[in-house]
């Protein structure tokens, strides 16, 4: 019987020409690989970046509005020292009630979009 096996990716918008806080937020002080978009969805702007087996996209919406409640859910290695460095570089951190016995944060990636962060299991 045909079945959905997992996620490819998450898609998240910005701003028309906010690709290099993008890059900078989700490469930069994340720590995410930018993979490359192919040519023909290139010219769209955005950018795309690996996040374990799935990807996270940053699309380019000229009718851009942040999203406060939609998020992806990142799963998190060493969490108590990825968020302590988050905090020390100024990112703004807000720790949340733990899920199933996981600790979980959220921070607002450059546009106002949540983005949550979950303790690895």
């Amino acid at each position: 019987m045909a079945s959905i096996t997992g996620i490819d990716h998450v898609q998240v918008a910005m701003p028309v020409g906010g690709e290099a806080q993008a890059r900078a937020f989700y490469s930069g002080v994340l720590g995410l690989a930018e993979v490359p978009k192919p040519a023909h969805l290139a010219v769209r702007g955005g950018a795309w970046f690996q996040c374990g087996a799935a990807q996270l996209h940053v699309g380019a919406d000229s009718a851009f509005q942040s999203a406060r409640k939609a998020h992806p859910a990142l799963i998190v290695d060493g969490f108590a020292e990825f968020v302590g460095a988050l905090a020390d570089v100024g990112v703004q951190v807000e720790l949340e009630e733990m899920v199933a016995g996981l600790r979980r944060a959220t921070v607002n990636d450059p546009f106002g979009n949540k983005v949550e962060l979950i303790e690895q299991r």
